[in-house]
């Protein structure tokens, strides 16, 4: 009898090995290759000869186009992150920390679905159906009629969900811990990872039925397991958080249904999480507007304005190398602010510690943020607060000049609605409103807008003295 053909598997990327080897040729992680068996699962060759295929019809792009059914949750943030509400017969990916929050968020919107006439069946791998009762009871969805059952076997989940009517939406929490009896590994391999994805895709595929998968996070914040998992399902959640702020943020990174650039703000609360319709009043709730090093940033969200302040502290080094540490942006960023404002605007800052934050331990990703920091560390070089009403965004480039950025209107009318009367933007914007209440200042380069904190804060002392 011929020896069954083994193969090396990384467990943080998923290539194929021919032997063992200590790192991944395919994402250089360290000690992530483990010894697998092809034999049953997937990507193991036919087990008899192939048969013929059956010729499929082929159409035309032109022709009727009808918009994918939708189920709302009634969770506002939810829906809004999933494109207007969870897509019949799509597959979800729901990605966070332990302990961020996933299997509550899940459990709210399943209540809530529950309630609205849908059936929601709640497959728990990690924890006990008596475990899952009392998260229940503490967010006050005992109530609901969603159908709970404790299990990790595929073939058995199935099973159990063809006994009865369809249901609207399956939750499997987690991923990781599903086994099928179609491979041969341990659960949690790539191997057992790709069959159970496998396995409940084929099924929301088949029934119309949404499911949404629970996945662990690495270390990195990525998805654990094989990233054709994440090609697999039509969606891609990202729940995101920092453990010191009671806010979550869910993020989509991939909707085959609606946009990828959204994102949903939750608090955390000990009744669960709550809906936050106005993140900008949260994450500028504890702000100090008299504080040198301080301004606040006009940023997008996908379709939605964001307000978020940004902190900045320049003190002098004793070391040889000053140090450059950043919570919430770019440390590259960071770098080539500072290079432009010593380069193009002689502000020194090479003897300096620099230390910048981004407040409430939001995450800022696009490059609009860069007139915010460059003016926060100007005004704490100098010792100098900015003004209060205030806000600032746009683009800094290598040569000193400043980019417009796009959604302008809709940063000015966000930063108009919470009391801000004054915007420092870029000088090529074209998309300003025709009309508008607050005061402008257009800045074509860096220079011009250190040269105006320099000028803002002279003005004051001129009447002082006189």
């Amino acid at each position: 009898m011929a020896r069954a053909k083994t193969q090396f598997v990384c467990q943080n990327c998923g290539t194929v090995h021919a032997r063992w080897a200590g790192k991944c040729d395919g994402c250089g992680a360290w000690n992530t290759i483990i010894e697998d068996s092809p034999a049953g699962g997937i990507g193991a060759g036919p087990g008899k000869a192939a048969k013929r295929g059956r010729p499929v019809a082929l159409t035309s792009l032109s022709g009727e186009i009808e918009d994918a059914p939708r189920i709302r949750t009634h969770i506002a943030e939810l829906d809004r992150v999933t494109g207007g509400g969870i897509v019949r017969g799509s597959a979800i990916l729901v990605g966070g920390d332990p302990g961020i929050g996933k299997s509550t968020l899940l459990m709210q919107a399943a209540a809530a679905l529950s309630r609205g006439g849908h059936r929601v069946v709640y497959v728990s791998g990690e924890e006990a159906v008596a475990q899952v009762r009392l998260r229940a009871q503490r967010l006050g969805a005992a109530d609901s009629d969603v159908m709970l059952a404790a299990e990790t076997n595929v073939e058995d989940i199935l099973a159990t969900l063809a006994l009865e009517k369809r249901p609207d939406l399956v939750i499997i929490d987690s991923i990781q811990t599903l086994w099928s009896d179609m491979a041969e590994s341990a659960p949690g391999t790539v191997t057992q990872v790709r069959a159970g994805a496998q396995a409940m895709v084929r099924f929301a595929k088949q029934t119309g039925a949404a499911v949404v998968l629970v996945g662990h996070v690495t270390k990195e914040g990525q998805i654990a397991g094989p990233r054709v998992v994440e090609h697999m399902v039509d969606a891609v959640l990202y729940f995101e958080g920092d453990r010191g702020h009671h806010y979550r943020i869910l993020r989509t990174v991939k909707n085959r249904f609606g946009p990828t650039d959204e994102i949903g703000v939750f608090e955390m609360s000990d009744a669960g999480l709550r809906e936050v319709a106005n993140p900008s009043e949260l994450f500028l709730g504890e702000r100090n507007d008299k504080a040198p090093g301080a301004s606040v940033f006009a940023g997008m969200e996908g379709t939605r304005p964001v307000l978020v302040e940004i902190q900045a502290l320049v003190a002098p080094s004793t070391l040889g190398t000053p140090r450059r540490a950043v919570v919430g942006w770019d440390s590259a960023r960071l770098s080539m602010i500072l290079a432009v404002l010593e380069a193009h605007c002689g502000v020194r800052l090479g003897q300096h510690d620099v230390y910048l934050n981004v407040a409430g331990g939001y995450r800022i990703s696009e490059p609009a943020a860069d007139m915010a920091v460059a003016s926060a560390l100007v005004s704490s070089l100098a010792g100098l607060a900015l003004a209060a009403d205030c806000v600032y965004f746009g683009e800094i480039s290598l040569s000193g000049a400043v980019r417009p950025v796009a959604h302008t209107a809709q940063r000015l009318k966000e930063a108009e609605k919470l009391g801000f009367g004054r915007a420092v933007l870029p000088k090529g914007s074209v998309d300003l409103p025709a009309s508008a209440k607050g005061s402008w200042h257009l800045v074509e380069a860096l220079p011009d807008l250190v040269a105006s904190i320099a000028g803002s804060a002279a003005r004051p002392a001129q009447g002082e003295d006189g």
